[in-house]
């Protein structure tokens, strides 16, 4: 099925998602020559998702990467950019000046080779080393990084212990926290380790969770069950299934997921979107998989975001992308720290 969005159909939704999710129009906005513009660059682009957060707070890619051809042609049809492919193939000489690195990197096992080969080699062979090495060449005054809970916790914390030293060994003063979507704004439970690192001891803390009012509900999200394609209705049999299964009886609309033990759990909110989940992970109401659009609103994607491809193509982008909101969210966050910072150190310069 091929996404095919009608304009002119209206929805209880806020296509103004950036300001409706997160409102800073009460702060006092710092001026700061230098960071009211700034340049970043987008590794392990996908589809563009913590592009549009830094977007929103006045940032300007200048190189985005990405290897999947669907995901950058889904990329270049809302951005216009033809991203670079495979980074580990892109000399650092060759990405542009910047100021912000981000990157929602892969998580690909890490092989601690250790004394033998010494401090220097312990990121050999995973994707991390591109940042590392990018980083090393470029020494912009920030980055952030997103990537999935568990890394936190892989090989008993080893692999994230090892993120760690490295990127300190490169002089960034480091800050890390495990946020959840759901605090954000869109009715999607997904918690991602954001890590951010910044040259100077900026004052930088991560952003407060919105309050309950300016948090998006689940009908707001959902297209009217007339509009939605006909093959994203299940059958009779799994829909009866997942409601004998079913150990309580909510109110709807309700998403249900099916975890590893065959239990049947309803919420309010979506369980994390993944991109290679079952074709049945997620049903609303026990009846139908979620639109396209619902799957990229609940991302957090405005509605003028254009999808391309087949729906199991849109399904893998999606699930591969960031929750926007949290992006945004974080960003002010190290804009205003940036700010400060700029600010602070002029004010020494001239006293």
């Amino acid at each position: 099925m091929d996404s095919i969005i009608n304009p002119n159909t209206s929805y209880n939704y806020q296509t103004s998602m950036f300001d409706y999710f997160y409102d800073y129009k009460n702060e006092v906005i710092i001026q700061s020559d230098k960071w009211d513009t700034f340049r970043f660059i987008d590794l392990f682009a996908g589809i563009g998702g913590i592009r549009l957060g830094f977007e929103s707070v006045g940032g300007k890619c200048v190189f985005s990467s990405e290897w999947d051809k669907q995901a950058c042609m889904t990329y270049k049809e809302n951005f216009g950019d033809d991203p670079y492919g495979d980074i580990t193939k892109i000399k650092s000489s060759e990405i542009p000046k910047f100021d912000i690195l981000l990157a929602g990197f892969p998580c690909q096992p890490f092989s601690i080779i250790g004394i033998k080969e010494g401090f220097g080699h312990e990121t050999q062979g995973t994707l991390f080393f591109d940042i590392e090495r990018i980083l090393r060449d470029h020494r912009p005054p920030a980055f952030m990084l997103e990537n999935v809970k568990n890394l936190v916790s892989h090989d008993n914390g080893k692999t994230f212990a090892i993120i760690i030293k490295h990127l300190k060994a490169l002089n960034y003063n480091i800050h890390y926290k495990v946020l959840n979507a759901l605090n954000y704004g869109v009715p999607q439970k997904r918690e991602r380790i954001i890590i951010c690192g910044f040259i100077d001891d900026v004052d930088f803390h991560f952003p407060s969770p919105v309050i309950e009012s300016k948090k998006l509900s689940l009908t707001d999200i959902l297209e009217p069950d007339s509009e939605v394609d006909d093959s994203l209705w299940v059958r009779d049999n799994i829909k009866k299934s997942r409601i004998e299964r079913m150990k309580v009886k909510p109110e709807r609309p309700y998403i249900t997921h099916e975890n590893v033990g065959g239990s049947i759990t309803p919420h309010h909110f979506s369980c994390a979107l993944r991109a290679g989940a079952s074709a049945n992970y997620i049903l609303i109401n026990n009846e139908r998989r979620p639109s396209i659009r619902e799957m990229l609103r609940l991302q957090g994607f405005p509605d003028t975001y254009k999808s391309v491809g087949k729906y199991s193509t849109v399904k893998k982008q999606t699930g591969n992308s960031v929750a926007i909101p949290v992006i945004k969210a974080v960003a002010y966050e190290m804009l205003k720290a940036l700010k400060l910072n700029e600010r602070r150190a002029k004010h020494v310069g001239q006293s």
